[in-house]
């Protein structure tokens, strides 16, 4: 996996760290977990975000190699803004 793409996708999230993201996984077999949380800090191969619920509060470590593969979307602000989450197309 060419290394530039994950730091293309890391500086552009740096821009928007402690917005609002909403996160969709897919977990297999027509199961997806969505996730609204703040992005809390980028890392070299991974980042942050940090999710609260009326369930439980926690912090997912998501790979940049997810969102380029589409295993993740992301969107920023809203699930109708998809800034990040198209980039493997």
């Amino acid at each position: 996996m060419n290394t530039s793409y994950l730091t293309t996708i890391r500086k552009d999230l740096e821009l928007h760290i402690g917005e609002k993201v909403w996160l969709k996984a897919n977990r297999g077999r027509r199961k997806a977990m969505v996730r609204e949380g703040v992005l809390e800090s980028t890392y070299p191969y991974h980042f942050l975000v940090r999710t609260s619920d009326q369930h439980s509060t926690g912090c997912l470590s998501i790979s940049y190699a997810d969102l380029l593969t589409q295993a993740v979307e992301l969107c920023i602000g809203g699930p109708e803004q998809r800034l990040v989450a198209n980039f493997g197309k």
